[in-house]
């Protein structure tokens, strides 16, 4: 705990009596400053500034730790414009816990953040009300897909009001579509294996998923189902936490955590399968979350020791070979908390190379964020767009006419960039293309 450690490497010691979830000394003291990690950030590479990379982010926690310097407006601004990719950790030779670093940083300016009550009410209701409320969020869903259906959208979009709504009218194509019908009806069933029953999984479906990847998560059962896994998708699961820690509300993911290894753990699973990897770093994370919890703190190692990202499973099993050929062109862009946080990189290429027809070609800088970044791209939108706009130009340079990815929040920002910048790619999940595959072999 931060508050029982007295010092950092070369600076003074670290303030006692600090926010017990606050950067510890010594994952700030694993830091080096070599400067190996500015390149790899994606908000440096953007504004060029020391302060706005790994390195100097560091040094502003190593220096509000050491009571040097107030957390004031200008230390949150750093930290806040920072994507939390993470992509820092693979380029760091030190293995600084930057992810954790960031998290535990702004768990500490929330508790002591004094927020207006218009603010305060709109946080409290996205994160703890519509996040975990199925109802609400099909309901949400609901005022989308109308949105769309009616062809009020085209109309907004055509009628030129979008410019005169400032930011919101800047980030509307962000919005993704709502795909009827919703996946949440599919929550608490069992779905059989096709063919010799090899495996048992749990499914964690997501909270906004459900509504707007609905799609992607029956093609992902589909995918397990005849790679010979009975689908099991635990009726009393809850969102995964994942956007709850990056803001700063360590309690409430917590408490969901507690939820979803109840859930799973019940079951006597092989694994536990998530589709999104913003979700899945999280959920691998549980232990770390929950370290402190004596009630809970085995039974996270327990989950944790079964959590697979979906490409990682189909990547470490033999997988069924009965596909038809799709004869396209594939590129592939990694999602940052597969690649950076789960270490998952070779799988999901492994899975493209697998299906007859598809002819890969790699991204250059595939693993530098393309902007999504949780609710990044709707908070720093300018940045976001930027760091899009980058990344279409290399997508758009490798002459593939599919582009795949691993996490539901990268698919949702890259089909924004096919619209804006790109030469009307399809975007998709790994496994959605392996399943176009597994049914034109009619599996």
């Amino acid at each position: 705990m931060a508050a029982s450690e007295t010092t950092t490497s070369a600076f003074p010691p670290v303030l006692p009596n600090r926010h017990p979830e606050a950067p510890r000394a010594a994952d700030l003291d694993k830091c080096v400053h070599c400067g190996l990690c500015l390149n790899a950030c994606p908000t440096y590479r953007e504004l060029g500034l020391e302060m706005d990379s790994p390195r100097g982010r560091i040094y502003q926690m190593v220096q509000v730790a050491t009571g040097q310097a107030e957390p004031g407006a200008s230390y949150e601004e750093h930290l806040d414009l920072c994507l939390a990719c993470r992509g820092c950790e693979s380029a760091c030779p030190s293995g600084v816990p930057y992810g954790r670093l960031i998290e535990a940083a702004r768990t500490e300016i929330e508790a002591k953040k004094q927020r207006p009550w218009h603010e305060r009410a709109f946080r409290s209701f996205i994160f703890e009300r519509l996040l975990v409320t199925p109802w609400m969020i099909k309901t949400a869903g609901a005022f989308l897909y109308l949105y769309e259906a009616t062809g009020l959208r085209a109309i907004v979009r055509g009628s030129g009001l979008l410019k005169l709504m400032g930011k919101m009218g800047r980030i509307e194509h962000l919005a993704p579509t709502a795909e009827v019908p919703f996946f949440f009806d599919k929550v608490g069933k069992t779905f059989p294996a096709k063919g010799q029953r090899r495996y048992r999984v749990g499914f964690l479906a997501g909270c906004l998923a459900n509504v707007t990847s609905a799609r992607l998560n029956e093609a992902t059962v589909r995918v397990l189902q005849a790679n010979g896994c009975d689908v099991v998708l635990p009726a009393e699961q809850t969102c995964c936490g994942a956007l709850h820690v990056h803001s700063g509300l360590k309690d409430q993911a917590r408490a969901l955590a507690r939820k979803n290894i109840d859930a799973f753990l019940a079951g006597n699973f092989d694994a536990f399968i998530t589709n999104a990897a913003g979700c899945g770093s999280t959920l691998k994370e549980y232990h770390e979350l929950l370290e402190h919890d004596e009630a809970y703190a085995e039974k996270a190692k327990l989950f944790v020791a079964k959590m697979k990202d979906v490409t990682e499973f189909l990547g470490s099993i033999e997988l069924n070979p009965k596909m038809g050929p799709l004869s396209v062109t594939a590129t592939y862009q990694d999602s940052c908390h597969l690649a950076h946080g789960q270490k998952v990189r070779s799988a999901p290429r492994q899975i493209l190379n697998a299906i007859p027809g598809v002819k890969f070609k790699e991204l250059p800088l595939s693993d530098l964020c393309c902007g999504s970044a949780g609710i990044y791209n709707i908070v720093h939108d300018d940045i976001a767009d930027s760091l899009l706009q980058k990344k279409m130009v290399m997508v758009n340079g490798t002459g593939a006419e599919v582009v795949t990815t691993a996490n539901v929040g990268c698919a949702i920002q890259l089909k924004a960039g096919v619209t804006k910048y790109g030469k009307r790619q399809r975007v998709l999940h790994v496994v959605e293309l392996l399943d176009e595959a597994y049914r034109k072999a009619g599996l």
